[in-house]
């Protein structure tokens, strides 16, 4: 019987201890390196791309060797069967990338569901034998007048030993007249309020008492190794149980790790956080709560739950307050989940008189319309080019990303190019907001045909013919950039395809109500996609209605900020139940009007 072998991820210093004949990319994961997987491991994006400098492994495939070029390899193509050492190039991690955590905020009264209270009791003696149960009650009836019921059972064997350390001060903190927990006097509970991306997490913690937010930070969402879009995660998810589990146990660790980073920031510890509000896409809201998601792969693309769900955290192994809870929003439908009820309830789109379009852009883009007393929502598969997948030279908001595109001067001319990086970086690679610029410009000054064609000799800068003609972005040099940065007639038909789906998610929406796109008084754009984008370059490339930009207001992680509303308000908790349940869902692939509206959104303006 063979060993474990060692697989030894460089220049990394991540190590993994496998089976003989494991492939590289779970290697990877369990090493902890983000290896990008864009297809999930099956082996057709070519993102995995590694090289081998010692050890032995499995023969490369024909295709394999066409997709990656001598002397790389698959990573979920390549098998282990010796003690290997592994090159990752940089463009194959996921590297961290800019998370968005800011929002419009919204003031709201303050009336969470956990409520605290401090306690005075009288200390038991030979004359008053109560239990310490009811002495907890009767107090908490007389001095706050509030009833408890209910006892969480990790809150009720913490209470005996709490309340003679503290000589019977102590703090309790109820929920719909359950006992959740006890802690010391004084002490502000905690809260978490989380926005599950398909790509990142932002998360906030909140002192439960005064409604501060404490702190807030973002990460990647770990489950990106199984697949960057829902569907490659749907997918793995639906090959057995055990992997759906592996999906669920990645997610909740990389909660667990958030909520840790952010109590150490302000010296406190994830037990104090006795409640968490949870949103996501309908598919991420399953994965976490562990539900299957073999519904939302397959039409008619239903979920298995669309209420607001409460659950205990130790339930899904988030280690926070013992008795603390979990409260997810409620979603619409298969495609449109909790994420976008909270961004309707942040931006007030369920209170406004205007015709107004909301758009939460990511990996996909939710859109509503709120016109003429209704709330009408669909959901477009926008994300894979914004997100840099499926680019030539793409990769996420992360540093060296070239983020901004301007173009001098006229077509015929050698002009000069202006462009931005992430952490004024050297330039590596070219991510969606980027590309989007660089497709306006490309447009603005001739070199794109309106079809996203590129003239031929329409600029110096031009290389290649037919479809495999490309426009040299950054020579390799310049800036110190290692390799050159092309945008090609594939990239251009990428944010086509992706601006093409919401130019006419938002046609139908509006061809639904009779509204001409005139009409449209406010566009709301939300998400981190959506903050970082040149609302000039999305209008020139036709991915939203030609309105005025002034009508356009940008407003961050709205998502994030209705997950902080939930959780500091029962009202806004209520309020979500009644967007859910007025939210008109439209199913775009059954729509008469919509591939109509979507091949004349493919052109360029």
């Amino acid at each position: 019987m063979v060993d474990k072998l060692t697989v030894d991820f460089e220049p990394l210093g991540r190590r993994a201890r496998v089976a003989q004949g494991a492939n590289l990319l779970e290697s990877a994961r369990q090493a902890g390196v983000g290896l990008k997987a864009i297809c999930g491991g099956s082996g057709s994006c070519g993102t995995c791309r590694v090289r081998i400098v010692a050890g032995e492994v499995s023969p490369p495939t024909e295709a394999e060797r066409e997709m990656v070029g001598e002397g790389f390899r698959l990573a979920c193509r390549t098998r282990v069967l010796s003690d290997v050492r592994v090159d990752v190039p940089l463009d194959s991690v996921t590297a961290p990338q800019r998370a968005q955590v800011e929002g419009q905020e919204r003031q709201v009264e303050l009336d969470p569901a956990m409520r605290s209270f401090d306690l005075a009791l009288d200390a038991p003696g030979l004359t008053d034998l109560r239990a310490d149960v009811t002495r907890l009650r009767e107090a908490l009836q007389q001095q706050h007048e509030v009833a408890v019921k209910r006892l969480d059972h990790a809150a009720l064997c913490r209470l005996p030993s709490l309340a003679r350390e503290s000589e019977w001060h102590f703090r309790a903190v109820v929920k719909d007249e359950e006992l959740i927990a006890v802690g010391p006097s004084g002490l502000s509970p905690l809260g978490l309020a989380v926005d599950i991306g398909t790509t990142k997490l932002a998360a906030y913690l909140i002192d439960l008492q005064s409604g501060e937010v404490l702190g807030a930070t973002g990460t990647m969402n770990p489950q990106i190794a199984y697949g960057e879009d829902v569907m490659a995660r749907i997918a793995y998810a639906m090959e057995n149980e055990d992997q759906a589990r592996e999906l669920q146990r990645t997610l909740i660790g990389g909660l667990g790790d958030l909520a840790r980073e952010l109590c150490e920031s302000i010296d406190r510890a994830p037990a104090e956080i006795v409640e968490a509000v949870l949103v996501g896409n309908t598919c991420m809201h399953h994965l976490a709560i562990g539900l299957p998601v073999a519904s939302l792969g397959l039409a008619p693309y239903v979920p298995v739950l669309a209420d607001s769900y409460d659950l205990k955290a130790r339930k899904l192994g988030l280690k926070l307050a013992p008795g603390a809870d979990i409260h997810f929003l409620p979603n619409v439908a298969g495609f449109v989940g909790a994420d976008h009820v909270s961004m309707i309830l942040t931006t007030g789109l369920h209170e406004t008189d205007e015709v107004v379009v909301g758009l939460d852009i990511g990996t996909n883009t939710e859109i509503c319309l709120a016109a003429k007393g209704r709330l009408l929502s669909c959901s477009t598969a926008s994300g894979p080019a914004f997100e840099g997948a499926h680019i030539h030279d793409g990769m996420r908001a992360a540093p060296g990303a070239i983020e901004r595109v301007r173009m001098m001067g006229e077509a015929d001319v050698a002009q000069r190019i202006e462009y931005q990086t992430i952490g004024e970086a050297s330039p590596v690679g070219i991510c969606g907001s980027g590309v989007l610029d660089s497709v306006a410009e490309l447009r603005r000054i001739g070199v794109l045909r309106e079809n996203g064609a590129m003239r031929p000799q329409s600029h110096p800068r031009l290389r290649g013919s037919g479809g495999k003609t490309e426009f040299l972005l950054v020579p390799a040099g310049e800036q110190e950039a290692p390799n050159d940065v092309v945008i090609t007639r594939k990239d251009v038909n990428e944010i086509q395809l992706a601006k093409g789906a919401i130019r006419a998610g938002t046609e139908v929406l509006l061809d639904e109500v009779g509204l001409e796109a005139e009409q449209i008084e406010r566009v709301v754009v939300a998400g981190a996609f959506g903050t970082y984008l040149s609302v000039d370059s999305a209008l020139a490339v036709g991915m939203f209605p030609p309105l005025p930009s002034e009508r356009f207001v940008q407003v961050g992680n709205a998502a994030g900020m209705g997950a902080k509303l939930a959780l500091l308000s029962r009202r806004c908790r209520e309020t979500a139940d009644e967007i859910a349940r007025r939210v008109e869902y439209i199913e775009l692939t059954t729509h008469p009007g919509f591939v109509e509206n979507y091949m004349a959104a493919l052109m360029l303006p």
